[in-house]
């Protein structure tokens, strides 16, 4: 029993969850991946149908401070986060996703649309609201501005021209900038989720394991997110013109029929062609023609 119990201990992850705007995405993801994560609205332990793993959801701001310190082996995080607390954690990879596109976050430094400032040396003396404190100081620093930074509790846009003269506020498509009539002055950082370890668990056999199997089934659920299954049946003699015009990832895969005189294709295809290719594929003969979404892509 002790020797069990021994190694239950060593191989055990624990993961950290970010909980708000990337929790419904991160679930989501984790499910493409392969692994079932239960939640109720009030809970900070969901279930994870994988014995070897406990699951938390706390704030992606406090995320990479629980790894760095070893409360967590792992957790996904944003690059942001990451920076702005100066954790010290083994970085496994990207994970390209967000809460409503796959393209980065940004932070970035907004003024008002009449504001007099144009450039980061007109901030010289101002004041900026923010929540990513550290980010905007490293920001400062590197353009050798002095400005009063205090940090923000939320509604960062409503505080200027009022209250700063300026804000760093992170955004995806901008729209709640301009809403609240204000222009972009900079880009301060774009960033992604990362699947980051503690250092010490990262150096821990098993579980260094473990973290490389999820990441690489992370990266396979988000490199099929765009592509599709494409199979179809197509007659022997037709098949060297409909293969010059079938886009894959690779070289389609082409089976023999119990008709001699048919083959069947198989291929992974960007869904984006897909309305064009289908009519396609039907007038150079394909019959037979199915499409199926994809969990996971491994290159």
């Amino acid at each position: 029993m002790s020797n069990t119990s021994t190694n239950s201990s060593v191989t055990m992850l624990r993961l950290g969850l970010p909980k708000g705007s990337l929790q419904d995405a991160t679930l989501s993801l984790f499910s493409k991946a392969g692994y079932s994560i239960v939640c109720g609205s009030r809970t900070y332990k969901p279930t994870i149908d994988d014995p070897s793993m406990e699951v938390r959801l706390l704030r992606a701001q406090e995320v990479s401070r629980y790894v760095e310190h070893g409360f967590l082996d792992a957790g996904i995080t944003g690059k942001d986060w990451i920076a702005e607390n100066e954790s010290r954690v083994h970085v496994i990879g990207d994970l390209p996703f967000s809460k409503s596109t796959s393209a980065p976050a940004r932070w970035v430094l907004a003024v008002p649309n009449d504001s007099s400032i144009h450039k980061p040396a007109d901030l010289q003396g101002k004041r900026i609201a923010t929540e990513a404190v550290n980010l905007t100081k490293q920001y400062l620093a590197r353009h050798g501005v002095e400005a009063q930074v205090e940090f923000s509790w939320g509604a960062t846009e409503v505080k200027v021209p009022e209250l700063v003269d300026a804000i760093v506020d992170i955004t995806e498509t901008g729209s709640s900038l301009k809403a609240n009539n204000l222009r972009i002055l900079d880009v301060i950082m774009e960033s992604y989720p990362q699947f980051i370890a503690n250092l010490n668990s990262w150096q821990t056999p098993p579980k260094r394991e473990k973290l490389e199997s999820i990441m690489l089934l992370l990266s396979g659920a988000l490199n099929a997110r765009t592509k599709v299954g494409l199979k179809m049946n197509v007659p022997k003699n037709f098949l060297p013109n409909l293969l010059s015009q079938l886009p894959s990832l690779k070289n389609p895969t082409v089976s023999p029929l119990a008709n001699g005189d048919w083959v069947a294709v198989e291929t992974v295809i960007d869904e984006a062609v897909v309305r064009e290719i289908i009519p396609k594929l039907k007038s150079l003969g394909a019959e037979g023609i199915i499409e199926y979404p994809l969990n996971k892509l491994v290159y």
